[in-house]
């Protein structure tokens, strides 16, 4: 995949977007601290020869069309908004067609609140594993970047109805460990650990939002 490269500055969320690419998502909220609602948008394209046809279990017609997540800061209250992240592994490809698309169909969604950017994904097997969860990834603009300061992910097995979540605050160096069962919201047993000092993870370094590992 040969991904385009964005307009480095427009007007709206309209303005970033490719021939044949679409805005999926779009939130809006101040990202720098200068008192501004800076713009963030996924982008996917809408390309029908990436719209496969699937013969074997799961989706069919699959669509395959790849997503952009960008951020862009504007300048000034009524100024233009200019580019300042594009990330295309976040929001992974689709490669297999049993499993839910991630972020289409209201599985997923991103959000800007107390100035961090929230971006949600959500895996479930239609088969081949009974394992389901959500994962929401907390990044703030810092240092020049936008770094990972916050994860939090809620699983569930399909056929026991345990329950495992996490959740990493990075600026504390804290995680939660937390097991239970669906019949219940108090969980049987919860943990705390602190993690290794470590420099804070650039969002481009996540990679695939679903594959993440809040340890490293």
């Amino acid at each position: 995949m040969t991904y385009p490269d964005l307009p480095r500055q427009a007007a709206s969320a309209d303005g970033f977007v490719p021939r044949g690419w679409v805005v999926e998502g779009e939130a809006s909220g101040d990202l720098n601290r200068d008192g501004v609602a800076d713009l963030a948008i996924v982008l996917r394209q809408n390309d029908p020869n990436n719209v496969i046809e699937n013969l074997g279990l799961g989706e069919n017609p699959f669509n395959t069309n790849p997503r952009i997540l960008a951020v862009a800061f504007r300048n000034g209250p009524s100024g233009d908004y200019v580019l300042k992240v594009v990330n295309h592994t976040l929001i992974r490809r689709r490669e297999d067609p049993v499993q839910v698309d991630p972020f289409g169909e209201g599985n997923g969604g991103i959000a800007i609140r107390r100035g961090s950017l929230e971006v949600s994904l959500h895996h479930f097997m239609s088969a081949g594993g009974w394992g389901m969860f959500r994962a929401t990834y907390k990044v703030r603009y810092q240092n020049g970047r936008f770094e990972l300061i916050g994860y939090d992910r809620s699983a569930v097995h399909r056929t026991t109805g345990e329950t495992k979540d996490v959740s990493v605050n990075y600026l504390t160096r804290r995680m939660q460990h937390s097991t239970g069962h669906i019949s219940s919201d108090t969980p049987t047993k919860v943990t705390w650990r602190t993690l290794p000092l470590r420099a804070p993870l650039a969002l481009d370094a996540v990679g695939d939002g679903l594959n993440f590992d809040p340890e490293r």
